[in-house]
């Protein structure tokens, strides 16, 4: 459905093929987040499968990881973003969003939203802000 791609930053690569995800890795990383540190091993599954992941690389251990939900079209929504602690302050960050943001599945979306409670700052220079008309925007939260 979406495109499977590689950017190569030698000794580092994020990929978008979703057979290369470390179900694992992703599932660890997401354990210590303060967002899905409940997430059963189920949920983040079925989540990868309806999602376009982008697995972060240092030759071939995961390192990073992201995914998008988007219809490709209209919408996007980018969440489970995450680098391992020895890889943060290298610009692995910086350089996977730009890949995210280039990926010709995403770059046309019209609207682009995310969620966080203290990374403001690092999304604001990709052009990421403050919602200009919260009013419309509703949410329904469930259990999990």
């Amino acid at each position: 459905m979406f495109q499977t791609i590689e950017y190569i930053k030698k000794p580092f690569m994020v990929s978008t093929d979703r057979n290369k995800v470390n179900v694992d890795k992703v599932c660890e990383f997401l354990a210590q987040s303060y967002w899905a540190n409940t997430r059963k091993r189920e949920t983040i599954i079925k989540s990868l499968e309806h999602s376009i992941c982008f697995s972060l690389f240092h030759e071939n251990t995961q390192i990073g990881f992201a995914r998008v939900i988007t219809d490709g079209a209209t919408f996007a929504y980018l969440c489970d973003v995450f680098i391992d602690e020895a890889y943060r302050g290298k610009g692995l960050g910086k350089w996977m969003l730009e890949c995210i943001l280039e990926h010709p599945d995403i770059a046309p979306v019209r609207r682009f939203c995310l969620v966080t409670k203290d990374a403001h700052e690092f999304y604001r220079p990709f052009g990421f802000q403050s919602l200009q008309q919260p009013e419309r925007f509703m949410e329904r939260m469930n259990e999990q």
